[in-house]
């Protein structure tokens, strides 16, 4: 920690244990020093120790849905959105036509993904701070027997809004039709049981809260709809079914795995373990979130969702009227100060955002309200006016 003093205000700086600023952000995240320091090895892809290793991380991945007798979890290199296009390119034949039920940017994504690979798809779409409408969901399914699949954002990070994940699974499982889910935010911290949830296919990555480094994505799957997904992919390297049978095989990756951010995403599964799994992580993050809500609106920051509607990962906040409010020097003025937050991505209002997930706990979500706190006064604001 160091202090500074610029204007003849003195600025408190802070930093992870890395010497890092705080990321109050959707991913990346702060990780742990010793999710970082397991990246300080080189392994060979066909190595033995490593191949032991790979094949544990995506066993407990499995354990996580309660899928052991029925799923399998399918790397792959690259971001969150490579998992995605090839989850939508493999589960969805050329002859299927998809539901993309959208309240933000990641449901558009995953509509430009379609587009991409020609596969047919329709959309309902609800405003940014609505939840999917479980109701014309309902009604959609009985209108179009074309429909073969569903696909939805389970937290949706344009907004921070939480899906109402079992009622959509109810209904989709009742039309019998097949359910992917974009878990990407809330995979580790939210609730997803394959014995409640019916579902084809999810995809997340090991980045988000799971607390691992980013270059990894994957794919947990039903094993049965997986294997009636060969030749479906339009994409050599994205061929879930292709890697997925070349593990069972011989236990490796068909292209060269980002073995230092597996080494790190073990790591970071062992300290999931530690803090108790889903519950426990999801536990601490819920903390965070409702100790920046409730600090953030004592300062008069208006929140764009209801509590209710709130997933414990991102909250977006209303930008501020008061004519004093600069969000760059606001933003630069976190970021001096050791923490980096996010700027909006709604359509509906102008806003911002900020993270309670990675390597965080009230000490930093208290000492970023600290921070708020100083900027204010430095613009010369008493109470936020909204």
């Amino acid at each position: 920690m160091n202090n500074h003093a610029t204007n003849d205000v003195e600025i408190k700086i802070v930093s992870s244990p890395t010497g890092d600023p705080y990321l109050l952000t959707p991913g990346p995240l702060t990780t742990s020093p010793t999710v970082k320091q397991a990246m300080l090895h080189d392994f060979g892809s066909r190595d033995k120790t490593f191949i032991d290793l790979n094949a544990g991380v995506l066993k407990r991945l499995v354990t996580i849905v309660n899928g052991e007798d029925t799923h399998v979890a399918v790397p792959l290199q690259g971001s969150g959105t490579f998992t995605v296009e090839a989850m939508m390119g493999c589960f969805v034949p050329a002859d299927g036509k998809v539901l993309i039920l959208i309240n933000g940017a990641y449901g558009h994504r995953i509509a430009k993904i379609c587009d991409y690979y020609k596969r047919d798809y329709i959309i309902q779409e609800c405003a940014e701070d609505e939840p999917v409408d479980t109701d014309q969901l309902d009604k959609t399914l009985a209108d179009d027997a074309t429909i073969s699949h569903v696909v939805v954002v389970y937290c949706e990070t344009t907004s921070g809004i939480l899906n109402p994940l079992k009622e959509l699974s109810d209904t989709v499982a009742r039309h019998q039709r097949s359910l992917l889910i974009d878990a990407m935010s809330a995979f580790g911290a939210l609730p997803l049981d394959s014995k409640e949830i019916a579902f084809d296919a999810m995809a997340a990555s090991s980045n988000k809260c799971l607390e691992g480094a980013p270059g990894m994505g994957y794919c947990i799957a039903r094993i049965s709809a997986l294997e009636q997904t060969k030749g479906n992919s339009l994409s050599l390297s994205l061929d879930l079914y292709e890697q997925w049978v070349a593990m069972e095989k011989n236990r490796q990756w068909r292209f060269t795995p980002p073995t230092h951010v597996i080494l790190a995403f073990s790591q970071a599964l062992n300290e999931f373990d530690e803090e108790g799994g889903v519950e426990g992580r999801g536990g601490r993050y819920g903390a965070n979130c409702n100790l920046l809500v409730s600090g953030m609106r004592e300062m008069g920051f208006k929140t764009l969702l209801p509590d209710e509607l709130q997933a414990p990962i991102i909250i977006t906040f209303h930008m501020p009227t008061n004519p004093e409010f600069e969000f760059a020097d606001f933003y630069d003025g976190l970021s001096k100060r050791g923490y980096v937050i996010y700027p909006g991505k709604l359509t509906v209002a102008e806003s911002f955002r900020m993270g309670c997930i990675g390597r965080l706990n009230q000490v930093q979500m208290q000492g970023a309200l600290d921070a708020v706190g100083e900027i204010l006064s430095e613009f010369g604001i008493d109470r936020i006016t909204n």
